[in-house]
């Protein structure tokens, strides 16, 4: 672990995914101005220490934690898939400069890099072969207009909701029309169902022909882009697990209440990804770079009660929209 000081002979060309994959630094050793190439290290900076936000170096780490003991899920994390983790605080350090629909487009880009990299094949390696879920009755968007307001329904409760090709699609349309339409001045977003989304469907991971295709199907497609517009308007309801996809939509939202048995996780480190959805921009803009960080690297659930507390959600309710 490289701790303590930054010494003047410290190289920082050994740093990165095929060196050393992470960087540890104690917050309270540092006694002057970081230097300039830590804040584009190619690989994750971690402090360890209290700080306040006016600390230089506390700026330069892309995540803080208290102590070594806390840090040390986070470094095993990183060893594991250092190329996506070194990718994440890369997108992380330039999604909070950038206009919404800029930061969907650079995740895009980083999430198809990764889909073609040596970790996420390896990820799929290990996966069971899963065949789609049986055919399920109705749509799997309910979609109710009254006057001003807009009711989109997550409708795949057998299978926790998860986003496949046809939610997607009929999601993206969805959106699509309250974007068109100015008279829609709210649209309340819910699930039926043991949770509101489980995140993407594992047994379309990778079936994409290409990955510059995936890209360009994520942009034209991708719900993400689609609720950008309209965000302001959406207030969501979850409850249940709201896993990876669904947490990141969910983050874009312009309220989000959530069930007071709730949890949010952010998996995709584990696969060798990124969050793919619209994370990197969502929830930075929700609860910052050093808390959207922490909650890639460990993929750690975050209760609805710490979610409210750190501002990932704007109230628990127990009942309906």
């Amino acid at each position: 672990m490289a701790t303590g000081k930054l010494e003047p002979i410290y190289d920082p060309g050994d740093l990165g995914p095929f060196g050393q994959p992470y960087l540890v630094i104690r917050l309270s050793t540092q006694p002057s101005e970081p230097p300039g190439w830590l804040c584009r290290a190619p690989c994750p900076v971690i402090g360890i220490g209290h700080s306040d936000r006016t600390d230089p170096f506390a700026a330069a780490c892309d995540t803080i934690v208290p102590d070594e003991a806390a840090a040390a899920p986070l470094l095993r994390a990183i060893a594991r898939a250092p190329i996506a983790a070194t990718t994440l605080v890369q997108v992380l350090r330039a999604t909070r400069a950038l206009p919404l629909h800029q930061a969907l487009t650079l995740e895009s880009f980083a999430y198809a890099t990764l889909q073609n990299g040596v970790e996420n094949r390896a990820w799929r390696t290990t996966q069971p072969q899963r065949a789609p879920a049986a055919a399920q009755p109705g749509p799997p968007l309910l979609i109710e207009r009254d006057g001003p307001i807009l009711a989109l329904t997550l409708n795949r409760p057998a299978t926790h909701n998860s986003i496949d090709i046809e939610l997607r699609d009929a999601l993206t349309e969805a959106l699509r029309l309250a974007t068109a339409d100015p008279d829609i001045t709210r649209i309340n977003l819910s699930a039926i169902g043991r949770c509101f989304s489980a995140g993407g469907a594992l047994h379309e991971f990778g079936t994409a022909p290409d990955q510059a295709t995936a890209h360009a199907v994520r942009v034209v497609r991708g719900p993400a882009f689609a609720l950008a517009p309209v965000a302001a308007r959406v207030h969501v309801l979850v409850h249940g697990a709201c896993i990876g996809a669904g947490a990141e939509l969910a983050a874009l939202c312009g309220h989000v209440a959530a069930h007071p048995r709730t949890f949010f996780q952010l998996p995709e480190l584990r696969m060798g990804l990124i969050p793919g959805s619209g994370g990197t921009a969502g929830f930075v803009r929700r609860i910052g770079r050093h808390r959207t960080t922490w909650l890639v690297l460990s993929g750690r659930r975050l209760s609805a009660r710490d979610a409210l507390a750190w501002g990932l959600i704007d109230e628990i309710r127990a009942q309906p929209i």
